[in-house]
């Protein structure tokens, strides 16, 4: 009897241990956390430190793996944090990229000197004023070019003088022309010279194109060497509409084609123009790529600086498409969170292509049938870096993709 008991006890003895040790595995497999403040993770039940809510329990085994993030119900809900399975669908038509006017540089003058002197005098002082062809610009003092008028005076007398000699004089007389238009004087002024025969200390000079100055490089009483800058003119009859574009969408541009520019300042405003270039070196650090259009502006209502949309036509295709505001752009690229498991997302690097009726084509980095984020991608980001203290794209390597 007694060793019948003794089994007895035994038996309680390691059922109640086998007991305990299953109850500890499946406790250690549970941690109590905060609804509001995921960041609290209790062992024991209880309530929250932060706010005082009672903690509710977590598998940890179900928990996100490394580069992942697991969120509440209630943050799922608070959040608006909503999902859609990326299928194939219909992207083109057009192409919009934002862009700046600027000035067309083809369009743009230097006004130099042609001899070393003195500025006696500009005509023009301030930068955005404006200058028709013809006007005059600034007075030169240049003993140079004084003494060339000198030696021009100086044939025109000796051939009144020695008219019936052997000497030719036209050649000479020619000649000492010839270096006066070199150095800047128009046909009018030498004319007057030679009729009045009088070599005025200082030169004027005219400006031969019209435009806005936009770089003023002298002032009075400088000293300009020959080949000198003095002012700078652009031509505002057309500009530049400079657009920005993503590597992954140049396949796209038809660079023969037209494109039609856009200012939101004058909704108005639609104007049509010819890609005149598209910058052949990709700016390593932005990914991005320059897309010049010129477009006219023949009434000056247009300014450089001002913002713009280009608008490019494209052909419609199939692709897997994505509403905009799922996906987070930055200098680094293009990110989207995926959804792996109940209320656990995943930062993806996708690479982008057109933009269109609020929907952007995704080149590469999903497939048809994965889960996306389409609404709350932002949430996600900011609580990402709340909790794990990095930057989610940080972990992403755009060479393997």
């Amino acid at each position: 009897m007694m060793k019948k008991y003794s089994v007895l006890l035994i038996i309680i003895f390691l059922s109640a241990c086998s007991n305990k040790k299953n109850q500890v595995s499946k406790e250690a497999d549970v941690f109590y956390t905060c609804s509001m403040h995921p960041q609290v993770m209790e062992p024991n039940p209880g309530k929250c430190p932060i706010c005082g809510m009672e903690l509710i329990s977590v598998q940890k085994s179900k928990g996100p793996s490394a580069g992942e993030i697991q969120l509440s119900d209630q943050q799922v809900q608070l959040g608006n944090v909503h999902t859609d399975t990326i299928q194939n669908g219909v992207i083109g038509d057009q192409l919009i990229l934002t862009a700046t006017l600027n000035f067309d540089q083809m369009k743009a003058t230097a006004i130099s000197s042609r001899i070393m002197g003195r500025i006696e005098r500009l005509y023009f002082k301030n930068i955005g004023d404006f200058v028709n062809k013809g006007d005059k610009l600034f007075d030169l003092y240049s003993e140079e070019l004084n003494n060339a008028k000198q030696e021009y005076l100086s044939a025109l007398e000796r051939q009144k003088i020695l008219d019936n000699s052997v000497i030719d004089f036209s050649e000479i007389i020619q000649s000492a022309k010839n270096k006066l238009l070199l150095w800047g004087m128009s046909e009018v002024q030498i004319d007057e010279l030679a009729k009045t025969k009088n070599a005025k200390a200082t030169t004027n000079f005219y400006s031969n194109a019209s435009g806005y100055i936009t770089e003023l490089d002298v002032k009075e009483g400088d000293y300009v060497m020959e080949g000198g800058t003095i002012a700078r003119l652009a031509n505002l009859s057309a500009l530049w509409a400079e657009a920005q574009v993503y590597t992954s969408q140049l396949s796209q541009l038809d660079r023969n084609g037209t494109a039609v520019v856009r200012i939101p300042d004058m909704p108005e405003k639609e104007l049509k123009g010819n890609i005149e270039f598209v910058n052949p070196e990709i700016n390593p650090e932005t990914r991005i790529n320059l897309v010049r259009v010129t477009i006219p502006n023949s009434d000056n209502h247009l300014r450089p600086g001002m913002p713009a949309y280009v608008i490019i036509k494209s052909r419609q295709r199939n692709a897997l498409t994505l509403p905009i505001d799922a996906v987070i752009r930055d200098g680094k690229g293009a990110t989207v969170w995926l959804q792996t498991g109940h209320n656990i997302f995943k930062s993806q690097m996708v690479f982008v292509g057109l933009e269109t009726n609020g929907r952007i084509e995704i080149t590469s980095g999903l497939k048809a049938g994965d889960i996306v984020v389409t609404s709350g991608a932002y949430l996600l980001n900011s609580e990402y870096i709340f909790k794990k203290g990095a930057n989610p794209m940080a972990g992403h390597d755009m060479s393997n993709m």
